[in-house]
């Protein structure tokens, strides 16, 4: 399952890179944010709109349809640089020393294979739908009030694309790991043990109210 995970930070390359693409997966995060925020209103205007005024929001299916792509995938770059995506922590956990990154360099590789292969795919789904010559430069729209669709198909292999320069770095930070045999490399999710998780929580509350004063 998914678990707790720390990145340590200093001034090397490795780390200043992670924490510059770190800032872009952040801003990505938002815009999903913004849109399920957006979605709530919208649900909010068609009902109200429906019960009181007998106009609901037109074409919110359309909308539900164009937020989709930003919900699913603008977060799940930001997601891997967090270790928080599914995986058997259990089975991570119980590694040490380079067989631990050598496993971790072993998945980290096969799921940037895999996420290359569906940017490849996700792009080609993008190029079907866009076309300069074509009205609002789209050959398909939505159904009800006829949104061109290549917006949202162009931003899967966008959200792909960031997340494979993720697992780029984070391949870097294992196979560095792995030669120098690191305990605690830069850049890369380390699992946390279930007492580690509760002191950070637990440091993250008391520190809360020393802030507000």
């Amino acid at each position: 399952m998914a678990g707790g995970a720390a990145v340590l930070e200093d001034n090397s390359v490795m780390s200043r890179l992670d924490r510059a693409l770190f800032r872009v997966e952040g801003w990505l995060a938002l815009l999903s944010g913004i849109a399920v925020f957006s979605l709530m209103l919208m649900a909010v205007w068609t009902v109200g709109g429906r019960n009181f005024f007998g106009a609901p929001l037109r074409g919110y299916v359309d909308w539900i349809e164009q937020a989709m792509p930003l919900i699913a995938f603008m977060g799940i770059a930001y997601t891997q640089r967090q270790g928080g995506h599914i995986r058997m922590d259990m089975v991570v956990g119980a590694l040490r020393g380079r067989l631990l990154w050598a496993a971790e360099s072993i998945t980290t590789f096969a799921v940037l294979v895999l996420m290359v292969l569906l940017v490849w795919g996700s792009w080609a789904h993008f190029q079907r739908s866009f076309d300069f010559g074509a009205v609002l430069w789209s050959r398909d729209s939505s159904m009800d009030i006829g949104l061109p669709l290549w917006p949202a198909k162009l931003l899967v292999p966008v959200a792909f694309s960031v997340l494979c320069l993720r697992l780029m770095l984070q391949l870097w930070g294992y196979g560095r790991a792995f030669a120098l045999n690191l305990e605690a490399p830069v850049g890369v999710p380390l699992v946390q043990s279930a007492a580690e998780i509760a002191a950070a929580e637990a440091q993250t509350v008391s520190a809360g109210p020393k802030g507000a004063r």
